[in-house]
């Protein structure tokens, strides 16, 4: 399912990001009539705190999905038991830019990684469009925690 968080949802898409989704979260420039267009447009559900956009949304029949807490958890926990999640598909997307992570091979990109990385680790993956590199590290196992409670409770 591809997903539009709205600008006050920005923790939230990168989130959504490291769960798989499709996330697009627009930038500032980006006013409502555009936020809307864009869901419209690309049939993606909606996902806002703004009461006013959610009503013009409704209106305009485009999915929405109403969030009403500031709290991270508490939002991801609703969207989470509101979308289908696919776990196949965590960590496959550059939380920056949305853009699905390509594999590259560890003997090509040794001057994009920090010399101890480069010496412990055997999997990457960069983002084809922000040139980010990513690996499983010590980030990359706390946020595995922080995901698995989230999906299955706290163990």
């Amino acid at each position: 399912m591809k997903l539009l968080c709205d600008h006050m949802l920005g923790s939230l898409a990168k989130w959504l990001r490291i769960f798989g989704f499709d996330t697009i979260y627009p930038d500032s420039t980006t006013d409502d009539e555009a936020v809307l267009r864009i869901a419209k447009n690309e049939k993606r559900l909606l996902i806002s705190r703004d009461k006013e956009l959610i009503q013009r949304a409704k209106k305009a029949r485009i999915s929405v999905l109403g969030v009403k807490t500031t709290n991270l958890i508490e939002q991801l926990s609703q969207v989470l038991t509101t979308i289908p999640i696919n776990e196949k598909n965590i960590l496959t997307r550059c939380t920056l830019c949305n853009t699905p992570l390509l594999s590259v091979e560890k003997k090509n990109i040794k001057e994009h990684i920090p010399e101890k990385v480069f010496k412990t680790r055997n999997e990457f993956w960069l983002c084809s469009v922000c040139h980010k590199y990513y690996w499983m590290g010590t980030h990359y196992e706390n946020m595995m925690e922080k995901i698995n409670k989230l999906l299955h409770g706290p163990s």
